[in-house]
């Protein structure tokens, strides 16, 4: 089980990096511009959804590599801090340039909304990368299981999610007017967004993280 220190801190920039404009947010946004919130709310239960597959490949993943050596998960571990901050820099890069397809989707069932969804969030490389980057730098392999660790890492991700999801649905029509209006408030938001990364990343390359996230 991770230290209370390591869940306050994990949950936090969870919830900020949730909050950020992605390509989740924005799809669940075009969903409900295109056909109102419910049809939002529905996109959104299907990325909540289709995010287990991360969760389990990435806890499966890191519990295999934890199992094969310590020294690979150390290799991970450094890996995955280079790439959050790599995203970090991305976002600071691109912030301002998020483009909300307003208007653009085309009509579907709720049935169809939802399966679609699943689908686009499973089959997200950029998420699998994501989490298999994420989970490690909170994993501490002194401190009990791996795989309950990383599971109970990923689920915070998922279901903190689930707040910032369901209000962009019912929110979107004024969110979208606004990220398309106020260039402003889509770069500040990157920015958090890409401060969140590379403060992550920056905890191992430092050597400044708790004990359970070393």
């Amino acid at each position: 089980m991770p230290s209370l220190d390591t869940l306050i801190v994990f949950t936090v920039a969870a919830v900020l990096l949730n909050l950020s404009p992605g390509p989740s947010n924005l799809y669940i946004m075009a969903r409900s511009v295109s056909q109102g919130p419910r049809a939002g709310v529905v996109a959104a239960a299907g990325l909540f959804t289709g995010s287990f597959a991360h969760v389990a490949a990435a806890t499966l993943g890191v519990s295999a590599i934890v199992m094969a050596s310590a020294e690979a998960f150390t290799v991970l571990k450094w890996a995955g801090a280079a790439y959050l901050i790599w995203l970090g820099i991305q976002h600071f890069r691109e912030a301002g340039g998020l483009i909300v397809p307003v208007g653009r989707v085309p009509a579907k069932s709720m049935g169809k909304i939802y399966r679609e969804s699943i689908l686009v969030e499973v089959l997200n490389p950029k998420t699998a990368l994501f989490f298999l980057a994420l989970l490690p730098q909170f994993v501490d392999p002194a401190a009990g299981s791996v795989t309950a660790q990383s599971l109970i890492l990923g689920l915070i991700v998922v279901f903190t999610a689930i707040p910032s999801d369901v209000l962009i649905a019912f929110a979107a029509g004024g969110v979208a007017r606004r990220l398309s209006a106020n260039p402003w408030f889509a770069r500040w938001m990157d920015k958090v967004s890409g401060a969140v990364l590379i403060g992550l990343g920056a905890l191992v390359a430092a050597g400044e993280a708790p004990e359970s996230a070393k």
